[in-house]
Order: structure tokens, then sequence, then C-alpha cells
């Protein structure tokens, strides 16, 4: 962020104090901002104009004067038109993890500053992620089929120290999952673009091997369970496809708590219905809401949840609390949290 600073206005808002002019709120976690949330967000950056957003860009005020956009469930070609008409806008932050929607060419040309939401929903989705591992594990989607049919019948299942989780994108939220996981045992093996220790990030979880880019054949061939928690960037787009799925068990499982375009749908759609992969977990999909007429829906080894890995009853607070923390560092010319590294996506 540049502009001219004095003491008196430390931060690049043309507010007072430094804070934004205006700020423009689009939805968040589909949720209503409660009254609480929008008296921290006022409280943050005292005397900003705030402008609510609806899905398709309507605004109940100019926003000529924006600087600031908290960005949730906004449309994106609304996206793009405020861009045009929010000629002041300096400071985007996303209320997701992934950024891909926010670093259009329009956004990259004007050389916004942008942060997302990375922290704020580690817990759920790293618990997500543990629940569907022992589901399966446990062979509970089979007992609930059983208790269907009225047939008493035991299943063997497998303890978590007899498999190996691969973790496919150690950030914040694969950290958290192997933290989770560490208890029950497992062999973890964690694959990250750079895997060298980082000087500000704590040791690594128990039994956590920690690999780079050039170990994924090897971790989709030792894995039970492959869990997708890296950004959607052009390098990741069709990680998964019909070369990836063949190294795989044939009793494995994919668990994609990501971005649906991180998998190549009718590749993973023909190893499942073909018996080469033992199941899936999906959170995410290319077309979301999942229509009703996706063969997706047909398959007994696949469960569908529709984008709730993320949701819990405090997320909504984290969020705004980052926001509002971002807004006095804005104010007070501070580097914000989170920011995102345009050129690497995330």
């Amino acid at each position: 962020m540049t502009g001219q600073r004095s003491a008196a206005n430390p931060g690049p808002g043309s507010g007072p104090g430094g804070v934004p002019r205006a700020i423009a709120l689009s939805p968040i976690l589909s949720a209503r901002y409660r009254p609480e949330d929008l008296a921290r967000i006022a409280a943050a950056a005292p005397g900003a104009r705030l402008v609510m957003l609806s899905h398709e860009g309507l605004a109940d005020g100019p926003v000529d004067d924006v600087e600031v956009l908290l960005h949730g469930f906004l449309a994106a070609d609304a996206y793009e038109r405020l861009l045009v008409r929010a000629p002041s806008l300096r400071w985007v932050h996303s209320a997701a993890a992934g950024v891909e929607r926010l670093l259009t060419p329009a956004a990259r040309a004007r050389g916004l500053s942008i942060t997302n939401a990375r922290g704020v929903f580690n817990r759920p989705i790293a618990e997500y992620v543990l629940m569907m591992v022992l589901a399966v594990s446990r062979r509970l989607p089979q007992l609930l089929e059983l208790q269907a049919e009225r047939t008493w019948q035991p299943l063997e299942g497998r303890e978590l120290r007899d498999i190996t989780l691969g973790i496919v994108g150690f950030g914040n939220i694969g950290r958290t999952v192997a933290e989770l996981a560490a208890p029950f045992g497992p062999r973890v093996i964690a694959m990250r673009r750079d895997p060298a220790p980082r000087p500000d990030e704590p040791p690594l979880p128990p039994g956590v091997e920690l690999r780079g880019p050039g170990a994924f054949g090897d971790l989709l061939v030792a894995s039970d369970f492959v869990v997708l928690t890296l950004p959607l960037t052009v390098e990741t787009e069709d990680l998964i496809d019909d070369r990836a799925l063949a190294l795989m068990k044939r009793t494995a499982w994919l668990v994609n708590v990501a971005r649906g375009r991180l998998i190549v749908e009718q590749a993973l759609l023909r190893a499942l219905r073909e018996g080469r992969l033992g199941g899936a977990v999906l959170d995410a999909f290319r077309d979301e809401p999942l229509p009703p007429t996706s063969p997706f829906y047909d398959l007994a080894n696949v469960i569908i949840t529709p984008c709730t890995s993320w949701s819990s009853a405090r997320v909504l607070d984290r969020s705004v609390e980052l926001f509002a923390d971002n807004l006095h560092r804005f104010a007070a010319g501070e580097p914000l949290r989170n920011s995102v590294d345009a050129r690497a996506g995330y």
C-alpha cells in the first residue's frame, strides 16, 4: 500500500486517522452480518462509511470512495463491475482461504493488496477430515446400510495406527489435520511446495514426513487416504487426473476439502465406477451447488457434503476478528495479516 502519510494520518486510508473513507461488505459465510459484527467493524475504522453489497453487487450507497472490500459471496461479474465503479479501492480481504476468484487480470493490473482468511477454518476442516477418516476406517457407511436393512452383521474395521495418511498441501489446514491425527498414530506423509523448515513455524507433529512436490507420486502410492488441502492455482488445477488416480491403492480414499477444480471429475468417476479406488469424500465440486443429476450421487463409495467442512459456530467470530484487526493495521500503516502473494496465488 502506498500514498502520502503523516503523523495524523499514518495509514493509506483517506479518512480521519488513516482509516478508509468507505468499506464495502458483501455477504460472508452463508450468514447475515450480526449487529455486533457491524459494530466491531465500525469500531475498528471510526468514521468509515459501511456499504452493504448483495451477492449480485447491488449497493445500498455510493461506492466511488470505497477503499476496502470484504469479499464473501460476491458474483464474479459483480466483483469485476465493482473494480470499475470503485477507483479508490486499495485492499480486498477474502472471507475464504482461497483467492483465485479475486486475482483477476483487472485486480492484478490495479496492484490491489489482497489478504485472506488463512487460519480461520483450520479446526473445523481438520475435524471434518478426521471424522471422515475414522468413519471410513470403522466402516460407518456400511454399518448404516446394515441398520437400514435391519441386518445384524459385524464388520471388521481398521485402527488408524495401521493406515498412511497423505496430506497434499501442508499449510495451516494440512498441519492441523496432522496435529489432530497424531494421537491416533498413523503414518503421515505431507507435501508442500517448499519442504524446508521455516523459522517462524512450530516443529512438525509426531509422525509427519514432510516432502516436496517431487514426492507426489510416492505419496499417492503409499497412502490409504489422500487429503487435498492445497490452494487452487495454475499449477494445481486438474492435479488429480487419470495418471494420479492410477498410482493410488485400489482400497484408498480421496478426501477433497479444498477446491473442486483440483480434480478431473470424469477421471475420478471412472476410477470409482471401475473399482480402481476405494472411495471418495467430496466437499467441493467444479459446479456448486452440485446438481441433483450428478452421477456422484449414484455411487455407494462416495460421501458428498455441500461445502460444509469449514462450518462451525466459531467461524464468523474469527472472520470478523481477523478483518477488524487488519482494519486497525491498515489505519496505522502496518503490514496486514495474511497477505497473499499474487504471483503464487496464495
